[in-house]
């Protein structure tokens, strides 16, 4: 196995990250490393999250750049604040011996202070795309010296909406230029990135694309929708000693998941887009010293956290597309440790477990929701591990001692520790005593779900999306509404920003597209076809509404503009954008 020296790393560099600890590359870092320092050609890199692939594009860009040269050279764009702050870290921990100055560049944060920095000679800048556009704008950053482009996440930020954002950002930096782009998974948008930004890329994919970590143990949990937070706190318990985050469809879920969870007793917060910036860094700084054991997050605002040792990521709902599941489930076992991901789903969401199955190349264990014994059983090993690693303050408890002793002293020693272990086990039985089994019969459900693949019903286009507020339970609860056929004869749903398929049993398929004529949603005509989508339903987003800047305040996030509604995906305008008419990919 390759040492850094060996793959071409300098002094400088490597007594830095022999300060971070690093000592053995990981198999992207040993790959990419070499080649991205021949700086010869662009760059396109698979692998999954968790992989070191920071290190793996940061390392050789700080061989690569001039550090006598005070402008702009590098720029390397994240889909979220969180994964932007945590890459600009990484670059100053990476070139603590080098004089290179580094500045982030991202929404909710002072824009003054970012100018500042930029304006002192930053010579590598981190960003987001929305607050880099702002100050392009602006005229504070001029792309024009830059040689390196990163693009890391690639993948979430299509799926954000960014590919207007990234086109202008592009359309200001040289045409000489190198650019480097990662991914965790290979949707089609990104061979089509890499087709119209990039110059005969060198592509290197490390496993099988979209793949999960080898590392990860993949666990599903079938229960009843009203059962979902009693399971999910029944999967706490069980694991005292749990690190984890937990992964909520919108903001509002994982808010309320939150308050319920710490007014039960938990140590838990929230991570969403409605935070600001400086509760994002407080929540996260607690959830990386450990003070924090629950973390409950959307994906937007989970993206780009590189927390250690988290031991579990439980899906609270699954997400809409697969890919976003390999990313989830990548928060835990990185750098080459194992972690558990856990999913809880209803009956009708089996099918969806089989096809990230295949999309992951993993197979998933189905898992019992834990009972009342085994709670007990963990809760009561907690408290002994407790008492037997406590560290004794000799000298403050010395004079309640001997009060101590007197009390207990007509107690043999094994009737001691029954009585003091009992405290904590009678406390939980008492809770679980009469707790009913959160688990859905496996025979049922699978009797349930017989017949429910995806080739199964016509496939009908349906022009609404998550843009328009849908996940796969709101889609089909409308659908139902409209037109008369029941929620689970729906055999499946894919939404998609500005349209979805639903597979509709065959014979129900005229009544389906008759119920939806003149329907209208929200004051948008809903149109439904049967087949594939329509030329021009996948649609693209102009980026601002009204023409230009003028009169414009600037975003106080790093997504584009939203409508009020809870979730985390961009919202993306009906009109035209400034220059042309909404794009397809």
């Amino acid at each position: 196995m390759s040492s850094f020296r060996e793959l071409g790393v300098g002094d400088r560099v490597l007594k830095a990250i022999e300060e971070i600890g690093f000592e053995t590359p990981t198999p992207v870092q040993q790959q990419a490393i070499p080649l991205l320092l021949q700086n010869q050609q662009d760059f396109l890199g698979l692998a999954q999250t968790g992989t070191g692939k920071t290190a793996a594009f940061g390392l050789p860009l700080l061989e690569l750049l001039d550090e006598n040269l005070h402008s702009v050279q590098a720029l390397v764009l994240a889909p979220t604040r969180e994964l932007c702050v945590q890459i600009s870290k990484d670059f100053e921990s990476f070139s603590k011996f080098m004089n290179f100055k580094i500045a982030a560049v991202y929404g909710g944060a002072s824009m003054e202070k970012q100018i500042r920095e930029i304006k002192g000679g930053a010579q590598i800048i981190t960003a987001t795309p929305g607050r880099l556009i702002d100050l392009i704008e602006r005229k504070v950053i001029n792309l024009k010296s830059i040689r390196f482009v990163v693009l890391d996440e690639a993948d979430e930020m299509l799926n954000m909406g960014f590919q207007d954002d990234i086109e202008e950002i592009l359309s200001h930096t040289p045409g000489e230029k190198r650019v480097w782009l990662f991914s965790a998974t290979m949707p089609v948008e990104i061979r089509r990135i890499a087709d119209r930004y990039m110059q005969n890329p060198h592509e290197l994919t490390i496993g099988r694309r979209n793949e999960a970590a080898q590392n990860i143990e993949h666990h599903y949990y079938i229960v009843n929708e009203r059962d979902r937070y009693a399971a999910l706190k029944r999967i706490l318990d069980a694991a005292p000693e749990i690190f984890a985050i937990v992964f909520a469809r919108t903001k509002h879920d994982a808010q309320k998941i939150a308050e319920n969870l710490i007014k039960d007793g938990y140590n838990a917060d929230s991570l969403h887009g409605d935070l600001s910036q400086q509760q994002r860094d407080k929540v996260m700084s607690r959830f990386r010293s450990r003070l924090l054991q629950i973390l409950v997050a959307t994906d937007v605002a989970a993206r780009g956290i590189d927390v250690d040792d988290v031991t579990h990521v439980i899906q609270y709902h699954l997400p809409d597309e697969a890919e976003s599941y390999a990313h989830r489930s990548g928060r835990t076992a990185r750098a080459g440790k194992s972690g558990i991901s856990a999913v809880l789903v209803n009956r009708q969401e089996m099918g969806k477990i089989r096809q990230i199955e295949k999309k992951i190349n993993a197979k998933f264990h189905l898992s019992k929701v834990p009972g009342a014994v085994e709670v007990c059983e963990q809760q009561l090993m907690k408290l002994i591990k407790k008492i037997k690693d406590v560290k004794v303050n000799e000298a403050g408890i010395a004079k309640y001692l001997p009060s101590v002793m007197d009390e207990l002293a007509m107690l043999e020693k094994e009737e001691l520790i029954t009585r003091m272990v009992s405290i904590e086990f009678n406390r939980f039985l008492d809770y679980y005593r009469h707790a009913p089994d959160l688990n859905v019969d496996i025979a049922h459900s699978d009797k349930a779900g017989a017949g429910k693949n995806y080739a199964d019903g016509a496939k009908v286009f349906i022009n609404l999306g998550s843009m328009d507020g849908f996940n796969d339970s709101s889609m089909r609860k409308y659908a139902e509404e409209v037109s008369g056929i029941k929620a689970d004869e729906i055999s499946h749903v894919i939404i998609k920003g500005v349209y979805s398929f639903l597979h509709i049993p065959v014979q129900k398929l005229p009544l389906f597209i008759e119920s939806f004529t003149g329907e209208v949603y929200k004051g948008r005509k809903v149109r439904v076809d049967s087949g594939n989508a329509p030329s021009g339903a996948g649609g693209g987003r102009g980026r601002r509404e009204g023409g230009g800047n003028k009169g414009r305040s600037f975003r106080q996030d790093d997504r584009p503009f939203r409508s009020s509604r809870q979730d985390d995906r961009p919202f993306r305008s009906s009109k035209p954008g400034k220059k042309e008419k909404m794009k397809r990919w």
